[in-house]
């Protein structure tokens, strides 16, 4: 039973904004009674409500439950007697606190009270563990800072990146013994291979000064420098002093009249010398003073030695690291499992007095259900799933085919595409593949690009990233020796002189209007991915503008761009019905129709300004793809240069082995760095080209992280 009597609640009382929401209000329900309150806004049904649930101190009045008062009870205290459900499911009896939050203590309501943990660490850990060894819930760790400690895990974690790849070289390498035992543990080797690197990397640090010092030691020869320090105590200074030959034979003769002037060595274009001073006496002259040498050539040399004898004794540390590969990877996986752990603990929230911690994950739609099972297995975890909301931040995992998922990596430079819209790998990467052959384009050069991609195949069999960029070089290299037999291009040879029937594409004479002609149909394709993607998002109403757009601009390119070409479509020229009238649906869509839920003259003014930023976008993204055919031309022209001037060197009547002696060399150095420079040249543009024109086109939205389950790691886990 509930009694509300002659409740008064006034807000901001005695200010200019008083307000009374309860002015006596009586109320009276008996069990089981079901009653709505109906008022308009402001008519005080959320205050009362508020009231009742102690969330507002009332000003006056009584509120009566079952025979208790309860007016002067704090909410907390009445939520053991009365419950309210929400009208917005987000929130609960503790709005201020999560859904699992509240699930929690609604379970552990009515239990006995003590001075323990609700959830003991030990309970924590078996329940971190049984998730990552389920390895399919993607734990959020946003707002992670690192501590001290933190800080040197993933400090210990890259280093032994570092150490993998350094005993990777040292295994392959002369110095390492191949029978060397391993250590006991990875732990035990990392700590081994630490000190020695450290000790290493002093080394060299050591015989690097020490080189440098003997270089310039080496002129002066062998001599005693205790004897020279003896010579100081007795008055008679040496003095060091370097100069261009030309200048100590020219000036030698002045300098002997005022100093002492002893020649030390000589070059054909330096000499070195000393001259004998008294102590304090300031020697002038056109040369180039060092400091008095603490050792000789033969000490340098001597220390030298020593270094590089404490650095080989260093070799079997490192065999024996090298030997405890496996044991050093089983550690790095460890390390990587403790930071996940370290993370999940350090995001968790504490709630309840610390006796419930709360967690928020992700999992996978068609995993869900293996997750469900796991959490039902422990009576002290309460969970809660549902469907992500455009609001929230939505991890992403691609799932493409064998072909876009090649493509992934160009994607990932960039980002990912946000939850809920559409993965745009599938529909860029034949572009992809289409330019980069367009820009390196030449089939000598593909060859060898597919070549490495084969060799990249062979030597990496598991799936991973290095055998995704061995598919990805394979796949680009057979675009590149395409479109390189289209151009008759042959390691800069025009295929033509070869085959004279075969009619090869013109690339330098044609190719300039295909590279626009490509660049609309991928803006175009790009527009029309966007009006799909939005209609599936927000509905056709929302996508009226955008196709409005593409209207036009697919009835500009048939009516004026397909003449060009020498083809028409009858009855559809710039100058027809149709074409005008398409104009005017397209128009109206664009500048009337934008944004239906919007005054048609402001959507008027958004669509005029609107059709400003498109045109002008359009005519500088249409453009940029004129870099297909530059990159494309100067790679060509660069291979032709490099021919002619191997060609050229070769004299005149020369035999076959002078021309090859001469030719040679100088083809394996220029094409050499023309393929380096041309194939990273051809991997970039098509980015820039994928990432600013198609997806801006395309409307892509980047995602905030990739999915990243917390899981069992292994040598393979990146």
């Amino acid at each position: 039973m509930l009694d509300l009597i002659n409740v008064r609640k006034t807000f901001n009382k005695g200010t200019i904004n008083q307000r009374v929401a309860l002015d006596g209000i009586n109320l009276h329900l008996e069990d089981g009674d079901f009653v709505t309150v109906i008022g308009g806004n402001g008519a005080g049904k959320s205050t009362m409500l508020n009231a009742v649930a102690g969330v507002w101190p009332v000003d006056d009045g009584r509120i009566i439950l079952d025979g208790e008062d309860i007016t002067a009870l704090p909410d907390y205290k009445r939520a053991k007697y009365i419950g309210r459900v929400f009208q917005d499911p987000m929130m609960g009896t503790a709005p201020n606190m999560q859904l699992e939050e509240n699930l929690a203590l609604a379970m552990r309501r009515g239990q006995r009270r003590g001075l323990g943990w609700g959830v003991t660490r030990a309970e924590r850990e078996e329940y971190r563990e049984k998730l990552r060894g389920l390895g399919l819930v993607d734990i959020t760790t946003a707002g992670w800072e690192p501590s001290e400690e933190d800080r040197q895990l993933l400090l210990d974690i890259e280093s032994l990146a570092k150490a993998a790849e350094f005993l990777k070289n040292f295994r392959a390498g002369e110095r390492c013994d191949a029978a060397a035992a391993p250590f006991a543990s990875g732990e035990e080797a990392y700590a081994h291979y630490a000190a020695a690197h450290r000790e290493a990397a002093t080394l060299n640090a050591e015989i690097g000064r020490l080189e440098k010092a003997a270089e310039e030691l080496r002129p002066w020869g062998a001599f005693d420098v205790e004897a020279t320090r003896k010579l100081a105590a007795r008055g008679i200074v040496l003095r060091y002093f370097f100069t261009q030959r030309n200048t100590f034979d020219k000036q030698l003769a002045e300098w002997s009249e005022r100093y002492t002037v002893s020649e030390v060595s000589r070059t054909d274009a330096m000499v070195w010398f000393v001259v004998v001073a008294k102590p304090g006496e300031e020697v002038t002259l056109d040369a180039q003073e060092m400091k008095t040498p603490t050792m000789d050539i033969r000490e340098a040399e001597r220390r030298i030695a020593e270094a590089e004898g404490k650095l080989r004794t260093l070799d079997a540390e490192f065999s024996r690291a090298a030997a405890s590969e496996a044991l050093l990877a089983q550690h790095a996986c460890s390390l990587k499992e403790r930071l996940q752990g370290v993370r999940v603990k350090a995001t968790a929230q504490e709630a309840a007095d610390g006796t419930l911690v709360v967690m928020e994950g992700w999992a996978e739609k068609e995993t869900s259900g293996r997750v469900d099972a796991l959490l039902e297995e422990y009576p002290n975890v309460v969970f809660l799933k549902s469907d992500p909301t455009p609001e929230d931040e939505t991890p992403v995992k691609l799932k493409n085919r064998w072909f876009a998922h090649v493509f992934e990596l160009v994607g990932d430079m960039y980002a990912r595409p946000k939850y809920g819209t559409m993965d745009l790998t599938p529909f860029f990467a034949p572009f992809y593949m289409l330019f980069f052959g367009i820009c390196l384009n030449d089939a000598g050069y593909g060859l060898i690009l597919t070549l490495m991609g084969w060799w990249m195949l062979a030597r990496n069999r598991k799936p991973g990233m290095m055998r995704q960029a061995a598919w990805f070089a394979t796949l680009c290299g057979v675009s590149t020796v395409a479109f390189g037999l289209l151009c008759g291009s042959f390691f800069g040879i025009n295929m033509n002189t070869w085959f004279p029937s075969v009619k090869f594409l013109d690339f330098q004479g044609q190719f300039f209007s295909i590279a626009l002609v490509i660049g609309v149909v991928q803006i175009l394709f790009g527009m029309l991915l966007n009006i799909w993607m939005t209609v599936r998002c927000f509905g056709f109403g929302r996508a009226l503008g955008l196709l409005g757009w593409f209207i036009i601009l697919v009835s500009c390119c048939l009516a004026m761009g397909l003449p060009m070409a020498g083809l028409a479509i009858p009855g559809f020229t710039a100058g027809s019905a149709a074409f005008y009238a398409a104009l005017g649906v397209g128009g109206v869509l664009m500048l009337l129709l934008n944004n239906p839920k919007r005054n048609p003259l402001i959507n008027l003014g958004a669509g005029l300004w609107d059709l400003y930023n498109n045109l002008t976008g359009l005519l500088s993204d249409v453009l940029s793809y004129i870099r297909l055919f530059a990159i494309g031309l100067s790679g060509g022209v660069l291979a032709l240069v490099f021919n002619t001037l191997a060609s050229g060197f070769v004299p005149e009547g020369a035999n076959i082995v002078v021309r090859l002696l001469i030719m040679i060399p100088i083809l394996l150095i220029g094409h050499g760095i023309n393929l380096f420079m041309s194939t990273i040249s051809s991997f970039v543009h098509p980015l820039r080209l994928t990432f600013v024109e198609f997806f801006k086109n395309a409307g892509f939205e980047m995602a905030p992280r990739n999915f990243d389950p917390i899981r069992k790691m292994n040598d393979t886990n990146e």
